[in-house]
């Protein structure tokens, strides 16, 4: 039987742990205080994804290996499902006005419209919209 998760935790070193989780909050992310303190913020990306953003120190407590350069190097994309081109647009705009920056152009696949950012720590995040219908005619 193939491993199936029921939670997925995703782990971010971050320079500053308030200005990171205000960024996020402007997003429009809400954070869980059970499992945050003055390390670490856990927000919630939907009832089964949560990003554990952790201040440097913290996160090295968890690997002997060095954290990437984010301003040089790309560690990962994250990619967050919307609903609407319009929901694409409107949390990347977001974003850019919180103090992120523009990771690329948006990009129309006909079935999938993407368009990503990066945060102030400069993780890439993406948010795509998929067309359910328009695949089925392709």
């Amino acid at each position: 039987m193939a491993f199936q998760s029921k939670n997925i935790f995703i782990n971010l070193p971050v320079k500053d742990l308030n200005k990171s989780t205000n960024f996020f909050r402007e997003l429009g992310f809400e954070f869980n205080p059970q499992f945050s303190d003055d390390t670490t913020a856990s927000m919630i990306i939907s009832d089964n994804i949560f990003a554990l953003i952790m201040v440097e120190e913290r996160f090295k407590e968890f690997t002997k290996k060095e954290i990437a350069n984010t301003t040089t190097s790309a560690e990962a994309i994250f990619c967050l499902s919307a609903e609407s081109r319009n929901q694409v647009d409107e949390l990347v705009n977001k974003a850019l006005a919180s103090g992120g920056k523009s990771s690329n152009d948006p990009q129309d696949h006909g079935f999938m419209y993407v368009w990503g950012f990066q945060d102030i720590d400069g993780h890439l995040w993406e948010v795509a919209y998929m067309d359910e219908s328009a695949i089925n005619q392709e």
